[in-house]
């Protein structure tokens, strides 16, 4: 497994690192409930696989159910050999409503304890903004609390987890995030557009959604008749899957990798074939120019459309 530079953090990661959610809850396309999911033993066994084959980069947050629990347990023995990222608790209300300036100190340095607790660590290699819109990142005193967390020693690198553009635009202005985690995938392809910039500031760029959460897979067929301009425009990557002998989860992967910016894409994880299809991929073989450029253009005409929390309430998704 290639390794990459995180920004200028002196951090070190693995290509893919391995996306913690679907081990602590319900997530993704024909993921229903706890009995959809992998025990905690079989998530153990699962994570200290994905160590052994050479990923050191683990992803998960407060709000991913038991997953920093299992992560905890999976790796107290073996801390040392790992980068472990996790994300503060949501700092909005279920209606939308921005906690109270006077106690952001308070739920940030509360949300990294409990993480602390639960990982069974002294301290975390990344720290970051879950769902970080735009008044979030304009938040003085929220921008301070982290900073002030990474000077303390207690967390190595600050980071902000975006899903607009110009989300991702105000994080890399506001020069103090040392890691910025976008989406970005064969379909939406926005984020590319900020890719130049956040290395020129030495930001480390983690993609997540590279399979749209099952999407851009065997999962992206028979799809709600709502989306069938979506699911007739995944067909339209075949050609370039068979130009390059690969399947469509790994031409995903590839072409996420194949920008220089890029330091790792977050995989998510919950059977041990997606473990070894992730490695399959991370051959340090990627798309070339030509190739690269084909990708491109075949990025869907309405990325805003491609909300799949929209979809799920829609009930579009099942």
């Amino acid at each position: 497994m290639n390794k990459r530079s995180l920004g200028r953090s002196g951090i070190s990661v693995s290509e893919i690192a391995f996306g913690g959610v679907e081990i602590g809850m319900p997530y993704g396309i024909g993921v229903e409930n706890q009995d959809d999911m992998l025990s905690e033993g079989e998530a153990i066994h699962l994570l200290h696989a994905a160590v052994d084959s050479g990923i050191n980069f683990f992803d998960t947050a407060r709000m991913y159910g038991n997953s920093e629990q299992i992560m905890g347990k999976a790796f107290k023995d073996r801390r040392g050999k790992i980068i472990l990222s996790t994300k503060c608790v949501h700092l909005r209300s279920a209606d939308g409503l921005l906690a109270d300036s006077k106690k952001f100190k308070t739920i940030i340095k509360n949300s990294l304890a409990d993480s602390l607790k639960a990982l069974q660590t002294d301290y975390v290699d990344v720290f970051m903004l879950h769902t970080a819109d735009e008044e979030i990142l304009n938040n003085a005193e929220i921008a301070r609390v982290f900073s002030d967390l990474k000077n303390s020693g207690i967390v190595r690198a600050i980071g902000a987890s975006t899903y607009l553009p110009a989300e991702t635009e105000k994080a890399i202005s506001a020069s103090i995030w040392d890691i910025i985690q976008v989406p970005f995938n064969l379909l939406d392809q926005r984020q590319e557009a900020f890719f130049s910039v956040a290395s020129q500031k030495g930001i480390g760029l983690v993609i997540r959604s590279v399979l749209l959460k099952g999407l851009l897979s065997e999962r992206g067929k028979d799809l709600h008749p709502a989306l069938k301009k979506v699911e007739d425009h995944i067909g339209s990557y075949n050609g370039l899957v068979k130009e390059t002998a690969t399947d469509l989860p790994t031409l995903a992967a590839r072409f996420a990798l194949s920008f220089r910016e890029v330091s790792a894409i977050l995989i998510g994880m919950d059977r041990m074939e997606y473990l070894y299809k992730s490695l399959e991929s991370a051959n340090g073989v990627y798309l070339n120019s030509t190739q690269k450029t084909k990708a491109r253009q075949l990025a869907y005409p309405d990325p805003a459309f491609l909300n799949l929390h929209t979809w799920s309430q829609k009930g579009w998704l099942k």
